[in-house]
């Protein structure tokens, strides 16, 4: 009994000492194929992330020799409480993203349920209609809207004057009552594609005994939708409303290329730009922009935290 109970334990021993031989060699695999994009987001996104928030408190600027500056505590933060410009460029960037945000998931929810009960076929074609503007370059997509809005030859005034809507042509970039919703509604028109493909393939998961039960029951369309349906795609819509906010947030391309921050249409993320890259001449600015990163980097976690916590208690 002895010898087989020392048998067993040997057995036992030499077979752990194995897993846990075979664990190590996984772990290092799977490190191994991890290591390229590890390095990747240390270096470009984990590394930046810390150097922002240092030279946060600087008065760095890009026309030193060393980039570095000298420490001064939060003064950069105190002087952004007195920046009407960054003040101003940051309430333009909480109605982008208080008018943006709400409107894309609603529509995209709206087109997503209208599209999802045509067949296979007009599915497809109509999610690849809305999807184009997602895949087709920025600056392409810009430009055309820039030339539909022009003040002169744009397509936007022919129409309205053609349809005797307007008297005479509007200079809709260059008119502070115009240009930031022309930049709202160009933002909604290029978001929209990627929820819209989300959102029909997370109806496409939805349980269909749920709601044949409820249709069985007697309920209607939109209490099938409300009680039935939305609450399995609320996780979906969850994740649209986090990335949307955050590239409602970090809109740049549209002001650099279409307003340069004129017209009333300046943003955190444009400011920051300019802050940093335009006005070098004068110290302080680099580190000034960083400060400006954090404060919107710090927004953006918020925002995202509250809408975390509000779809959980949902």
């Amino acid at each position: 009994m002895n010898y087989q109970r020392k048998g067993r334990s040997f057995l036992a021993k030499k077979h752990q000492k194995m897993s846990r031989a075979l664990q190590r060699r996984e772990d290092i695999s799977g490190y191994s194929f991890m290591l390229p994009s590890l390095i990747f987001f240390i270096g470009f996104v984990v590394a930046p992330m810390i150097i922002c928030i240092l030279m946060g408190f600087t008065d760095a600027n890009m026309t030193d020799s060393s980039m570095l500056g000298h420490f001064i505590g939060l003064k950069n933060y105190a002087k952004l409480f007195q920046d009407k410009v960054f003040q101003e460029a940051l309430w333009n960037t909480f109605l982008i993203v208080l008018v943006s945000v709400p409107a894309t998931c609603a529509f995209s929810l709206w087109v997503s349920s209208s599209i999802y009960q045509m067949g296979s076929f007009s599915r497809s074609f109509y999610r690849i209609v809305f999807y184009l503007p997602v895949v087709t370059g920025s600056v392409a997509v810009t430009a055309v809207w820039k030339w539909m809005f022009d003040g002169y030859t744009g397509i936007i005034n022919s129409v309205l004057t053609g349809a005797g809507l307007i008297e005479r042509n509007i200079n809709w970039l260059g008119d502070t009552r115009y240009a930031l919703w022309c930049i709202i509604l160009i933002l909604f028109t290029t978001s929209v594609g990627q929820p819209i493909v989300l959102y029909v393939s997370a109806l496409g998961n939805v349980d269909r005994s749920l709601v044949e039960a409820a249709e069985v029951d007697g309920a209607t369309n939109t209490q099938v939708f409300w009680n039935v349906k939305w609450p399995q795609v609320l996780p979906t819509t969850l994740y649209i409303l986090v990335i949307t906010t955050i590239n409602s947030f970090q809109c740049f391309a549209l002001i650099q290329l279409l307003t340069s921050g004129g017209s009333g249409t300046n943003t955190v993320m444009y400011h920051i730009y300019y802050t940093a890259f335009k006005l070098t001449e004068q110290s302080g600015h680099f580190g000034y922009a960083n400060a400006m990163g954090v404060v919107l980097a710090i927004a953006i976690g918020l925002l995202s935290a509250l809408q975390f916590k509000l779809a959980k208690e949902k």
